[in-house]
């Protein structure tokens, strides 16, 4: 249990530290269907799209595993 979640830190650490270069190249939080809105000065953002693409990678890999 303990070796799953320090491989889960570490690999949420790692891909927090390349979102900028991942965002050059892929288009998370922008493919049609994520919402923005912008109320009162603020921006909320809504990613529909990216969170089912992202689930849906996620169920494969650990179906694979």
């Amino acid at each position: 249990m303990l070796k799953w979640l320090v491989s889960i830190v570490i690999v949420v650490a790692l891909l927090g530290g390349l979102q900028p270069l991942l965002a050059r190249y892929l288009p998370l939080g922008r493919l049609p269907g994520d919402v923005t809105m912008v109320r009162n000065g603020r921006t909320w953002h809504l990613p529909f799209t990216t969170t089912v693409l992202m689930s849906l990678l996620a169920w494969l890999i650990l179906r694979w595993l």
